[in-house]
């Protein structure tokens, strides 16, 4: 069971609104380094400007890929990725192609994130948004394997700009679903120190969040 104290080891201290301004990203980059926080999450546009804030200060800079919808092409997300990768960023969390999801096209699921997986060649860690709250719990656990068995490094439930965001049922079976190498990112939603523990406690061992402070704070 996580300690409170040990908390801000777990959060990606997240902002990807588009109208965020690079002084409000510079001030989440002092606050990462502060706490001590995982990563400072931000759109692609912003890594190079964040991966020089946080050099050297152990806090990783992460970034989104195919972002929000997941419907760019693989080779888009793959050349999104290695240029992202390129400007700094330690960790990159795609977005799977959602409507392949549902049309029952699990090929193309595969090898859109085997594309990112690949462009990452091991560089970067590779988050594998997959929506929770757009899938079926067959689909989740399908697409949580395929994560897996292409060699991403964690599975997350979602991107904080559809319908829903992470739940403690969803973060369980996600981890169910995926060997013990793999890692699961519960993400929006998640703004209190008590969600947080129960969250770890369901199997998450990152949150994504834009409530850090509160949430070390227990505010």
């Amino acid at each position: 069971m996580a300690e409170r104290k040990d908390l801000a080891k777990y959060i990606d201290h997240t902002t990807l609104h588009s109208e965020v301004t690079q002084s409000t990203i510079a001030q989440f980059c002092k606050e990462a380094i502060e706490y001590g926080f995982a990563a400072v999450c931000v759109n692609p546009g912003r890594v190079k400007f964040v991966a020089e804030q946080l050099k050297g200060t152990g806090v990783k800079t992460a970034t989104v890929i195919g972002f929000p919808l997941g419907a760019t092409t693989s080779h888009v997300k793959a050349v999104e990725a290695d240029e992202a990768i390129g400007n700094g960023a330690q960790e990159v969390d795609m977005v799977i192609n959602v409507g392949a999801v549902k049309d029952g096209n699990f090929d193309l699921v595969e090898s859109d994130i085997r594309a990112v997986v690949e462009a990452a060649a091991k560089r970067a860690l590779v988050k594998v948004i997959i929506e929770t709250c757009l899938l079926t719990d067959e689909e989740k656990v399908k697409v949580c394997k395929i994560a897996d068995k292409v060699g991403a490094d964690f599975v997350k439930t979602s991107s904080g700009f559809s319908t829903g965001g992470a739940t403690l049922e969803d973060v369980a079976l996600m981890r169910a679903s995926v060997s013990p190498r793999m890692q699961v990112k519960a993400s929006t939603g998640v703004r209190t120190q008590e969600l947080t523990l129960k969250m770890i406690a369901a199997g998450a061992t990152r949150i994504g969040t834009g409530s850090g402070i509160k949430i070390v704070k227990g505010e």
